[in-house]
């Protein structure tokens, strides 16, 4: 059996712990703009992948969302998930799944990657690569896309904040110090790709997308209003699926 990767090993014992991060106090603000783009439709068959405890696949559910698909690597995230969703009774189907191998096909009106789920935490670009392309395929004509990456005009700009950079690929290596829900510290030898706007715009031009926007992606606070800057670790994606007749 093949060592776990970074991002296994942090996520199999990280389900409670996950909740006090930082990064995902925003969820309410998040699930504002991703109603708004939605057009509120609450019949909307909508996948979240990488969803990790769920937090906003429970949140779209409270506002009356009825067909929700979560996936991700992580059991012990998922299992956080179905826990908080059986006690408030809320409908959502949460599945184990590498979103490399994800098999869907025209089936969702909307995919969410966020926070990080799965994209820019792969080993290689042609992961990153195949996890957008099954995305696509999981999407009908006319679906929309919201995704948060790594910005790669931030770690350009503030070389102090990061890792070990690597200009050349755009990835950053760290030690990456957690403790885990057992209470037993661990440090992990972490790596993320950061990307560039262009080259998520091409990527997913050729991959079947158009109205491609690409914002900062701010805490609580995602907005078509937030212009992309150097100072955004992250930014936020927003794309619609070709119709069939489109090509």
């Amino acid at each position: 059996m093949s060592p776990k990767k970074w991002y296994e090993e942090l996520y199999s014992n990280f389900g409670e712990k996950y909740e006090e991060e930082p990064y995902v106090q925003g969820t309410k603000g998040e699930i504002d703009f991703i109603e708004g783009e939605l057009g509120g439709d609450k019949e909307f068959w909508i996948l979240d992948v990488g969803c990790g405890t769920g937090r906003h696949l429970l949140e779209l559910a409270r506002r009356g969302y009825k067909n929700l698909v979560g996936v991700d690597l992580s059991e012990n995230m998922l299992e956080k998930a179905r826990e908080k969703a059986e006690k408030e009774a809320l409908d959502i189907e949460f599945i184990q799944a590498d979103a490399r191998e994800l098999e869907y096909s025209g089936e969702f009106d909307a995919v969410l990657v966020l926070c990080e789920g799965a994209f820019s935490l792969m080993e290689t670009d042609e992961m990153d690569y195949k996890i957008l392309q099954n995305i696509s395929r999981a999407l009908k004509g006319g679906g929309r896309f919201i995704m948060t990456n790594p910005n790669g005009l931030y770690p350009l700009f503030h070389r102090d904040e990061v890792g070990e950079f690597d200009l050349l690929t755009l990835r950053e290596s760290f030690d990456l110090k957690v403790e885990g829900d057992s209470g037993k510290e661990k440090v992990l030898q972490a790596t993320q790709r950061f990307y560039m706007p262009s080259e998520i715009t091409w990527r997913l031009k050729n991959l079947g997308f158009k109205n491609i926007g690409i914002f900062g992606g701010r805490l609580d606070s995602f907005s078509r209003e937030t212009p992309l800057t150097p100072d955004d670790f992250e930014m936020l994606v927003v794309a619609e699926k070709h119709l069939p007749e489109e090509g």
